[in-house]
């Protein structure tokens, strides 16, 4: 059941690729960071976003299940559309 649901997290992920996606990442201990970058490109375990924040722009390689288990939530078209909220239903 899990791998049919990472299927569906990979596969609207595919169709948002070129597009501004903000992250939200758990970091333990009430830790939480909000980052902002463009989804790159998608592979069998994990996908890749662009961060663009100066002075160095590098990459960041989030793997399906963070994005199942809700320890990275995205958002798509604004802070406020998150794309992990219809996952599964």
């Amino acid at each position: 059941m899990n791998s049919n649901v990472i299927a569906d997290i990979r596969r609207d992920l595919e169709m948002h690729i070129g597009e501004r996606i903000w992250l939200k990442a758990n970091r333990g201990r009430r830790k939480t960071t909000v980052r902002e970058g463009i989804i790159e490109s998608t592979y069998t375990s994990h996908f890749l976003v662009r961060m663009d924040e100066q002075p160095c722009a590098s990459r960041l390689s989030i793997s399906y299940v963070d994005v199942l288990t809700q320890s990275v939530e995205l958002s798509i078209g604004g802070p406020e559309h998150r794309l992990a909220a219809n996952v599964g239903k």
